[in-house]
């Protein structure tokens, strides 16, 4: 799985929002809270705020919050506002595809991955990411060594 810069953005822009609480924090604010480009983050937040994820304020008092509690978004509503969907193949869905011959069972690889992308970033919200306390089973994956290794060719 790729992440693109931007959702990677939006993520640490939504961590920062999150353990801000009720307080409106700026685009400037969040921009130099995580290193990102501030022109960049704005059409990123733009693309939050269209998609339900965050609210803003303009004026003196403005800024950027979560528009719903944190432990209610998770990082897969984040992924999906920013790329759309978790897992296309040609931009298209799994279910959609149809192969022949020996790729015939491509089709249920690329579902099971994206069952297993969902299985973690479903599970995983801006609460747990916030806490810095991440659900077990998540933890766990991380924890294996192996996890860590970079294969050869990736």
């Amino acid at each position: 799985m790729r992440l693109s810069a931007r959702v990677d953005y939006a993520l640490r822009a939504a961590a920062e929002l999150t353990v801000a609480g009720d307080h409106p924090v700026t685009a400037v604010q969040l921009a130099k809270a995580q290193q990102i480009p501030p022109k960049f983050l704005e059409n990123i937040l733009g693309q939050l705020r269209r998609s339900g994820i965050i609210r803003s304020q303009r004026g003196p008092e403005g800024g950027y919050w979560l528009a719903r509690p944190a432990d209610q978004i998770s990082l897969a509503d984040i992924i999906r506002a920013i790329d759309g969907p978790l897992l296309g193949v040609r931009g298209e869905r799994p279910e959609h595809l149809g192969y022949g011959g020996a790729a015939r069972s491509l089709q249920e690889v690329w579902i099971a991955l994206r069952a297993s992308e969902r299985s973690i970033l479903e599970q995983v919200t801006l609460s747990h990411i916030g806490a810095g306390k991440l659900p077990e089973s998540v933890s766990k994956l991380a924890a294996d060594p192996q996890a860590w290794e970079s294969p050869a060719f990736s």
